[in-house]
């Protein structure tokens, strides 16, 4: 599990950059100063290989071609890629990409070269992948399930995938974002996760398990992997699912929250206020060891993104810029052990509504802080700490939106509107 926060390594602050909204390689600059000015450390850039006739970022068609919408000239195209990464490195952000095991596009060169790799229903057609969206089931035509776990070729398949992660290392990717991983055997898992950290023990992995159980979580975190994605985007603060969630996954696997996703309709159109949106964040940046945000949150974009229709043309005229504030978070989450620990949330019952708090310590538990939260964005909250300190002696608030430090004065707080602050020893 990852440690955090001075004395230990710093939790994975991770900026997506949406291919599709950003262009050819050759563009992605100013985004990169951005991301590294806002106190991101890892580049999350979604599938770059070629997409098949659906144009969809997750319908792979041919994992040794780079999609012609990133690139720009005759240079050779992985060429290009490695310069991308070069020129994140050069801004401080290690690149993860997207690595998609189970499924290709269903016109991939793949299903006529190795047939066997692939799922088929008794009528020996390809089967595709489904899931659930509340009572109704989507099935994604335009692509083939792969057949990991039962293929007669499997030795290949799998050899396949372990040439694909080694060669993208090579080209200075530092980690995998691994899209829905608990529908990839555990034992795959292992076989590719270990033959790659055997060689470059760095580079991390962070499972996709958004969508399934607990238990199953559980078990494709047991596989090897860094970090989860968490699924503290839906908590409402006061139901115990996620705080038992957490109870279950810390002593296990170290995870990352987000407020929002390329997956999500975006925040900024729900909520309508940048002081929301903000706290949203701030909020996630205390729920786990790592965090991620998608490129043109810091903006207020209204727009989803779209796996196949999303283009550069879609930037939006920014709402708001909330580049200072969130770097401002950004800062505090790197420098409070805490903050950076995977360790359970516990609840300070005493604290009276609106207003909630919860206690976070690090991970060898030297460290306690008191996270308080107003979720009103139209009142002022007092809230008192008499009996909810997280240590003896002095202590120092942090307004977590603005970085901004003040002794602890008398034995509460007063919360601005949609306000989050950190109580600590001083």
């Amino acid at each position: 599990m990852t440690g955090g926060g001075l004395g230990g390594a710093e939790g994975p602050r991770i900026y997506n950059l949406f291919p599709l909204l950003a262009g050819p390689f050759s563009r992605w600059g100013p985004h990169l100063e951005r991301a590294r000015a806002m106190g991101f450390t890892w580049l999350f850039v979604n599938p770059i290989h070629q997409a098949g006739l659906s144009g969809s970022l997750y319908a792979v068609k041919d994992h040794d071609a780079v999609d012609p919408r990133f690139l720009d000239g005759g240079r050779d195209p992985w060429e290009q890629f490695a310069d991308l990464v070069s020129a994140a490195g050069r801004a401080g952000l290690r690149v993860m990409l997207d690595l998609v095991l189970n499924h290709t596009a269903v016109d991939s060169p793949l299903i006529q070269a190795h047939p066997a790799w692939f799922k088929r229903d008794s009528n020996g057609e390809l089967v595709h992948p489904r899931a659930k969206d509340g009572k109704r089931e989507v099935v994604w035509g335009d692509l083939a399930e792969v057949d990991n776990a039962g293929s007669t070729d499997r030795e290949r398949l799998w050899a396949y995938w372990r040439r694909l992660a080694h060669r993208l290392v090579s080209l200075g990717v530092a980690g995998f974002r691994c899209d829905a991983a608990y529908q990839v055997p555990v034992p795959l898992w292992r076989d590719l996760i270990g033959a790659i950290k055997s060689r470059h023990p760095q580079v991390q992995f962070f499972a996709e398990t958004l969508g399934c159980t607990p238990e199953e979580t559980l078990a494709t975190a047991q596989a090897g992997f860094d970090f989860i994605f968490n699924s503290s985007k839906w908590w409402d603060f006061r139901a115990p699912w996620f705080l038992e969630q957490q109870e279950l996954f810390a002593p296990v696997v170290a995870s990352v929250s987000f407020p929002e996703s390329h997956d999500t309709p975006r925040l900024a159109a729900e909520l309508k206020t940048a002081a929301g949106v903000l706290q949203r964040y701030a909020i996630a940046a205390t729920l786990a060891t790592g965090i991620m945000m998608p490129i043109g949150f810091e903006y207020g974009f209204q727009h989803r993104l779209h796996v196949v229709r999303t283009t550069p043309a879609d930037w939006e005229v920014p709402t708001w810029d909330l580049t200072r504030q969130i770097a401002a978070v950004n800062r505090v989450k790197a420098t409070l052990r805490p903050l950076n620990a995977e360790t359970p949330i516990h609840p300070v019952a005493r604290i009276r509504p609106p207003a909630f708090a919860f206690w976070k310590e690090s991970q060898d538990g030297r460290e306690r802080l008191l996270v308080v939260v107003n979720p009103d964005a139209t009142r002022r909250v007092e809230v008192p700490l008499d009996s909810a300190r997280p240590a003896p002696g002095p202590l120092v608030v942090v307004d977590l939106q603005t970085g901004m430090t003040a002794p602890l004065g008398g034995d509460g707080l007063a919360l601005e509107p949609a306000g989050v602050r950190v109580v600590s020893a001083a």
